[in-house]
């Protein structure tokens, strides 16, 4: 009998894993676009001065798709966003709307690195671009296009 380890009733030490090796490395994890999507839309969000995400025409759909039972709210998470998503990295296009009167550079800058940040902490996929694409200016005088596409009873 080994005194070094206490044994258990089946004769094996106590304290071995069955299997061998690290638990993390038994399996794989995949990671849908659309996880990566939602992430990097709400990281780009939470940046000062992007006002909404996607096109005009993406917003306008996003409005309707938001008031049909069903349509949820994920949709809107992921507007304006594009992700590729492989095993070990991603790429990411983002379509945004700034206010008017700040510095797009800034605004750019700031919504990548918040972006890379929240994706590689989450996922641990290595962002290797997040490109941007600045759709529109927000007016301080323009109304909201989802409130203009709001339907209206009469």
């Amino acid at each position: 009998m080994n005194d070094s380890a206490p044994e258990s009733d089946g004769g094996k030490p106590l304290g071995t894993r069955r299997g061998g090796g690290d638990p993390a490395t038994r399996g794989r994890t995949t990671i849908a676009d659309g996880v990566v999507e939602k992430i990097a839309g709400l990281a780009a969000r939470d940046v000062a001065g992007v006002h909404t995400m996607g096109s005009g025409l993406a917003r306008t759909l996003g409005a309707v798709r938001d008031r049909v039972p069903g349509g949820g709210r994920s949709a809107t998470a992921t507007r304006g966003v594009k992700a590729e998503v492989g095993e070990v990295q991603t790429a990411l296009d983002l379509e945004i709307v700034v206010d008017y009167g700040v510095s797009i550079a800034d605004v750019a800058r700031d919504v990548r690195e918040n972006v890379i940040a929240a994706v590689e902490r989450m996922t641990s996929l290595e962002v290797v671009e997040v490109n941007i694409a600045v759709s529109d200016v927000k007016l301080p005088d323009e109304e909201d296009e989802d409130e203009e596409s709001e339907p209206r009873l009469q």
